[in-house]
Protein backbone atom coordinates (compact mmCIF):
# COMPACT_ATOMS: atom_id res chain seq x y z
CA UNK A 1 0.00 0.00 0.00
CA UNK A 2 1.14 3.40 -1.03
CA UNK A 3 -0.15 6.02 1.07
CA UNK A 4 0.04 9.92 -0.93
CA UNK A 5 -0.22 13.26 1.42
CA UNK A 6 -0.71 16.38 -0.88
CA UNK A 7 -0.61 20.00 0.39
CA UNK A 8 0.26 23.45 -1.11
CA UNK A 9 -3.57 24.29 -2.78
CA UNK A 10 -5.02 27.69 -2.09
CA UNK A 11 -6.47 31.05 -3.56
CA UNK A 12 -4.35 33.11 -6.09
CA UNK A 13 -5.10 35.67 -8.39
CA UNK A 14 -4.70 35.38 -11.80
CA UNK A 15 -1.22 35.21 -13.04
CA UNK A 16 0.16 34.04 -9.67
CA UNK A 17 1.91 30.92 -8.38
CA UNK A 18 1.24 27.77 -6.82
CA UNK A 19 3.38 24.90 -5.54
CA UNK A 20 1.69 21.83 -4.69
CA UNK A 21 3.79 18.85 -3.36
CA UNK A 22 3.02 15.16 -2.84
CA UNK A 23 4.32 12.69 -0.73
CA UNK A 24 4.39 9.14 -1.09
CA UNK A 25 4.65 6.96 1.99
CA UNK A 26 4.39 2.92 2.76
CA UNK A 27 5.46 0.91 0.19
CA UNK A 28 7.27 2.90 -1.74
CA UNK A 29 10.15 0.55 -3.37
CA UNK A 30 8.11 -0.32 -6.22
CA UNK A 31 6.31 2.96 -7.75
CA UNK A 32 7.32 4.24 -10.77
CA UNK A 33 5.47 7.48 -12.49
CA UNK A 34 4.23 10.24 -10.07
CA UNK A 35 1.91 13.07 -11.03
CA UNK A 36 -1.23 15.17 -10.97
CA UNK A 37 -4.79 14.83 -12.55
CA UNK A 38 -7.83 16.69 -11.97
CA UNK A 39 -11.38 15.27 -11.87
CA UNK A 40 -13.31 15.75 -15.18
CA UNK A 41 -16.73 14.13 -14.77
CA UNK A 42 -16.45 10.48 -14.04
CA UNK A 43 -12.54 10.24 -15.13
CA UNK A 44 -9.16 12.33 -14.41
CA UNK A 45 -7.69 13.78 -16.95
CA UNK A 46 -4.00 14.46 -16.70
CA UNK A 47 -2.34 17.92 -15.41
CA UNK A 48 1.32 16.75 -15.58
CA UNK A 49 3.48 13.12 -14.79
CA UNK A 50 6.89 12.05 -14.23
CA UNK A 51 8.68 8.85 -14.41
CA UNK A 52 10.85 7.54 -11.78
CA UNK A 53 13.64 8.08 -14.07
CA UNK A 54 12.62 11.95 -14.17
CA UNK A 55 11.16 11.91 -18.00
CA UNK A 56 8.03 14.50 -17.53
CA UNK A 57 4.14 14.62 -19.42
CA UNK A 58 2.02 17.59 -19.72
CA UNK A 59 -1.23 18.30 -20.69
CA UNK A 60 -1.55 21.09 -23.69
CA UNK A 61 -3.11 23.41 -21.65
CA UNK A 62 -0.27 23.62 -18.86
CA UNK A 63 3.14 23.44 -20.81
CA UNK A 64 4.94 26.52 -20.62
CA UNK A 65 3.15 27.48 -17.38
CA UNK A 66 3.53 24.30 -14.84
CA UNK A 67 6.78 22.39 -14.23
CA UNK A 68 6.93 18.62 -12.39
CA UNK A 69 9.62 17.81 -10.59
CA UNK A 70 10.40 14.62 -7.95
CA UNK A 71 12.65 14.09 -5.41
CA UNK A 72 12.85 10.66 -5.69
CA UNK A 73 14.92 10.44 -2.45
CA UNK A 74 11.71 11.59 -0.46
CA UNK A 75 9.29 10.06 -2.27
CA UNK A 76 7.99 13.61 -3.06
CA UNK A 77 6.44 15.41 -6.17
CA UNK A 78 5.79 18.78 -6.16
CA UNK A 79 3.68 20.84 -9.27
CA UNK A 80 4.87 24.17 -9.76
CA UNK A 81 2.57 26.36 -11.23
CA UNK A 82 3.08 29.68 -13.17
CA UNK A 83 1.43 31.75 -14.82
CA UNK A 84 -2.21 30.87 -13.24
CA UNK A 85 -5.79 30.78 -14.76
CA UNK A 86 -9.04 30.89 -13.55
CA UNK A 87 -9.49 27.66 -15.72
CA UNK A 88 -6.70 26.10 -13.83
CA UNK A 89 -9.64 26.34 -10.66
CA UNK A 90 -10.24 23.06 -9.61
CA UNK A 91 -8.88 20.13 -7.34
CA UNK A 92 -5.67 18.45 -8.04
CA UNK A 93 -5.67 14.76 -7.06
CA UNK A 94 -2.24 13.23 -6.46
CA UNK A 95 -1.04 9.93 -8.60
CA UNK A 96 1.19 7.32 -8.01
CA UNK A 97 1.67 3.94 -9.50
CA UNK A 98 3.02 0.96 -8.26
CA UNK A 99 4.06 -2.09 -10.55
CA UNK A 100 3.10 -5.28 -9.00
CA UNK A 101 3.87 -9.09 -10.45
CA UNK A 102 -0.04 -8.73 -11.25
CA UNK A 103 0.12 -5.24 -13.52
CA UNK A 104 0.17 -1.71 -12.24
CA UNK A 105 -1.64 -0.17 -9.02
CA UNK A 106 -2.97 3.38 -8.87
CA UNK A 107 -2.75 5.26 -5.49
CA UNK A 108 -4.72 8.63 -5.25
CA UNK A 109 -4.77 11.05 -2.40
CA UNK A 110 -7.39 12.72 -1.29
CA UNK A 111 -6.60 16.33 -3.75
CA UNK A 112 -5.81 19.73 -2.52
CA UNK A 113 -7.97 22.53 -3.86
CA UNK A 114 -6.57 25.47 -6.30
CA UNK A 115 -8.59 28.47 -6.67
CA UNK A 116 -7.51 31.47 -9.08
CA UNK A 117 -8.94 34.17 -8.95
CA UNK A 118 -10.15 36.92 -12.03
Amino acid sequence: QVQLAESGGGLVQTGGSLRLSCAASGSTANVNAMGWFRPAGKQRKLVASITSTGRPTYAEDVKGRFTISRDSAENTVYLQMDGLKPEDTGVYLCNAEEATDSGPIDYWGRGTQVTVSS
